[in-house]
């Protein structure tokens, strides 16, 4: 067979496997109808929450209107030890196990989870706060290997077609075909889209100690940064092109942090946002940000205002249609799920209440 043949013959089955992954993930599009999601974040921090899962598991799993799970990122704490991943003899330091762990409860959920990595557990493995345990780039590559192991299946026992960049990547950056934790979908006439943004001003704090190697971080950010964009545009694109009635976007990173904000690390965010509302004033219809990072439970409007507290952050235009959600994280009380509905056929499209999901002391749910 001739080469350019082969190609072609690759190309053409390569179109097919994307339309029908895309196809797939639209579960009935067509049909406006409410959807409920269950959304949590930052958890679970320590032994014991992991220990006492089944509390959030059985809460989530009981009600019969979620139909989808989703987890924004931060698997443990940012005070705990990765898991030394690929790095013979491991770290005496590291927690080898802590990932399977978790991916063992992720699939207690009966419905599909949809998971996007947080900075705790690749970003900042290489601090000392979290006892210089893992070389991020190596643990990136491992939660991408254990949580994205079926590329373009979600989590969960009733898993999920999605579309992934890895396997519907823009050619012209065939590099964003590493990004396979990046997903996509449709449901109820509302675009889903997962970005791998993490905290640490995205990444840019220096790498430190014997895992410090600007050359390959500055590569690292500038290559998912781009993918991200490039993703976001995409999942703007199908949400035009299908008459979307909503987009729903999930990430890890507080792009609004006060925290961090006051320490100066926001601005390696500010491009992306920028994206973001550029996208979300086109599109002209409700947009919805979820992300954790920060911790304590908060909704508003962060671009409404150019001229408020949040709008100056990123200096972007009025974006009075994008709504941002971080959820609760799992060492701040009360211990919560996010109960999210979606009504692509009310004006206002998103209403949400937080879940407790265990009814003692706070310490018998950490």
């Amino acid at each position: 067979m001739k080469p350019h043949f082969l190609v072609t013959l690759l190309l053409a089955a390569d179109c097919f496997v994307a339309a029908s992954t895309i196809a797939d993930s639209r579960n009935g599009d067509d049909d406006a109808r409410p959807l409920t999601v269950a959304v949590f974040g930052d958890w679970p921090y320590n032994q014991l929450l992991l220990d006492n899962a089944p509390l959030l598991i059985n809460s989530v799993n009981a009600d019969p209107k979620v139909s989808l799970v989703i987890h924004v990122g931060d698997i443990h704490s940012g005070s705990a030890a990765c898991t030394s991943a690929g790095i013979l003899p491991p770290i005496p330091t590291s927690n080898p196990g802590w990932n399977q762990g978790v991916y063992y409860q992720f699939q207690q959920f009966k419905d599909p989870l949809v998971y996007t990595p947080g900075d705790n557990e690749w970003t900042d493995c290489q601090k000392s706060k979290e006892k210089s345990s893992g070389d991020p780039l190596k643990e990136l590559a491992s939660v991408r290997s254990l949580f994205f192991a079926k590329s373009g299946h979600t989590l969960g026992k009733n898993e999920k077609i999605v579309r992934t960049q890895a396997r519907n990547f823009d050619p012209a950056y065939p590099s964003d075909a590493q990004f396979v934790e990046n997903v996509m979908w449709e449901d109820s006439r509302v675009v889903f889209v997962t970005l791998n943004m993490p905290g640490s001003n995205n990444d840019t704090a220096p790498w430190s100690g014997t895992f410090a190697n600007p050359g390959a971080q500055a590569q690292e950010v500038s290559e998912r940064t781009g993918a991200d964009m490039r993703w976001l545009q995409a999942a703007f694109d199908k949400a035009r092109d299908d008459h979307a009635k909503a987009v729903v976007i999930v990430q890890q990173a507080d792009m609004w942090d006060p925290e961090a904000l006051a320490s100066g690390e926001l601005g390696n965010y500010t491009p992306y946002v920028q994206k973001l509302a550029d996208l979300s004033v086109q599109f002209g219809r409700p947009v919805l940000l979820l992300n954790g990072d920060s911790h304590v439970y908060g909704a508003d409007h962060p671009l409404a205002d150019p001229g408020s507290a949040t709008g100056l952050i990123h200096g972007t235009q009025a974006v009075p249609n994008l709504t941002r959600i971080t959820v609760q994280g799992s060492t701040s009380a009360p211990a919560e799920w996010l109960r999210l509905t979606i009504d692509p056929d009310k004006s206002q499209a998103f209403s949400w209440v937080n879940v407790p999901y265990c009814n003692g002391p706070l310490s018998s749910c950490q």
